[in-house]
């Protein structure tokens, strides 16, 4: 049955009009609640609602599930084109027995394993201080600037100066973002679980499929107006049909609630939007390259100095990892979206003159794949950053529930921000949240056979199998 949205939607007795014409009103009826978007925290929350015997329907407006985490296969071996590291190999991370059940091997990278590696620059430790002083925040780049005044003797030229460059570069790349939008304030104080980094050797696809095994999942559905009235949620999918439900959890990306993709009545509050507003959404992208024989050393990552860090660049080597003869170059910030106003075949050249400036006989790739989250309508943009100037409730304002709208997404994990994991435990906390909401609406537990919250989706202890010590 399809609804006419207007703003007679807001009143309480058109939501129990249409509700008891589509599911009844009969006793005992399940809550129900619609997931709005297919990323990790989107099943993750679906997954858990389900379990917990609720109604859930998943709106997905791709036609495939998973968001920014993408396992490409037309290589002949796994490649992740968006998420491909687990951030944190122990057993506080809330997906390693998701990971560990599935029987997943992950490849643990270092920074030192790299032909250039990170430094601990002491122009870059000198940035502390001027934080310290400062009240104010401002941005990395420009602490380094001060530092530089300030102390001209750690003025480095020539190679150095590049290799300076270099780091800044992965710095950016850890927040898909420039050193001149990041927060002095906040760049290192993000909470990192122990462990260091793995690699999804098998990629991240077998996490999405398992954990989205037996969900009412509907793909090529597109919302574009989220009505949230007393009792009820109605969802307008961009063909006009609706969709009602008791409450609704968002997990779209922050770059598409930043373009304002998605109607809300009402108009959601100025301190949800200004969170939204404000926050900074980065941008990272991947051009893979297969060749028909390897050429580079064995080392996990390839680096190229330049005079400026965006003129650097850095491949990650698959082969080391993986086996296969791949090679991921990595560009984060400004260059990301540069490269996305390229063709495929004209980024893959101007990658092949970065990877030529170290091997310049370097043969040609017989294959290539090219990201482009930065204009995807259905991501715009990678994960969310701390921009200079971010107040400290932002993230408790974007997490904030709203009525019957719960939010999920990376950027709303309480503590890691920009992560799968993170993703991953913000759909679960979102899903707690909507069913304790409905539960006390409900006003007896007695009545719905409803799970534990924090039951596990695995319980089998299984040790996470890491391929490098």
């Amino acid at each position: 049955m399809d609804i006419n949205c207007d703003d007679d939607l807001l009143s309480s007795d058109f939501f129990d009009d249409i509700y008891s014409s589509r599911v009844g009103k009969q006793h005992g009826a399940l809550p129900s609640v619609i997931v709005i978007g297919g990323g990790i925290s989107g099943i993750a929350a679906a997954r858990m609602l389900q379990n917990a015997s609720f109604k859930v329907i998943l709106l997905e407006s791709q036609d495939r599930i998973g968001g920014r985490i993408c396992t490409d296969y037309s290589f002949g071996c796994p490649v992740d084109m968006g998420a491909s590291w687990l951030h944190g190999l122990c057993n506080e991370n809330p997906l390693s027995q998701v990971i560990s059940c599935l029987g997943l091997t992950l490849y643990r990278t270092s920074g030192e394993d790299s032909v250039l590696y990170d430094h601990d620059l002491e122009s870059l430790e000198e940035t502390d201080k001027v934080r310290n002083e400062h009240s104010d925040d401002m941005s990395v780049r420009q602490a380094i600037s001060l530092v530089l005044d300030r102390h001209p003797e750690l003025r480095q030229g020539g190679l150095a100066y590049e290799v300076l460059q270099w780091y800044i570069c992965r710095m950016e790349a850890w927040f898909a973002a420039d050193a001149d939008t990041i927060s002095l304030k906040a760049w290192d104080q993000e909470k990192v679980l122990s462990g260091g980094h793995g690699l999804m050797v098998q990629g991240y696809d077998p996490v999405i499929k398992f954990l989205s095994k037996d969900l009412d999942i509907r793909l090529n559905h597109r919302v574009k107006r989220i009505v949230n009235g007393y009792k009820k949620v109605v969802v307008t999918v961009e063909d006009g049909r609706n969709f009602v439900a008791d409450a609704a959890i968002i997990t779209v990306p922050l770059g598409v609630l930043k373009a304002n993709l998605i109607e809300f009545k009402p108009k959601l509050p100025e301190w949800k939007l200004s969170a939204i507003s404000d926050l900074g959404v980065g941008n990272e992208n991947k051009i893979a390259l297969r060749f028909d024989n390897v050429f580079w050393p064995n080392v996990e990552f390839l680096g190229v100095v330049a005079p400026t860090s965006y003129s650097c660049g850095y491949f990650l080597n698959l082969h080391k990892a993986t086996g296969h003869p791949v090679l991921v170059y990595m560009a984060a910030g400004a260059l990301a979206y540069d490269l996305e106003k390229l063709s495929d075949e004209a980024a893959t050249n101007f990658v092949m003159l970065q990877l030529k400036r170290m091997f310049p006989d370097a043969s040609e790739p017989v294959q290539y794949l090219v990201s482009r989250w930065g204009s995807d309508p259905n991501i715009l943009g990678c994960y969310s950053y701390d921009a200079v100037g971010n107040s400290d409730d932002i993230y408790d304002r974007l997490r904030e529930p709203l009525g019957n709208l719960f939010f999920g997404g990376e950027a709303v994990s309480l503590d890691h921000q920009g992560s799968v994991h993170g993703a991953y435990s913000a759909g679960i906390m979102a899903a707690e949240n909507c069913q304790k909401h409905l539960m006390q609406r409900v006003g007896s537990l007695e009545r719905i056979p409803v799970l534990a919250s924090r039951d596990k989706i695995v319980e089998v202890p299984v040790p996470l199998q890491i391929s490098r010590l």
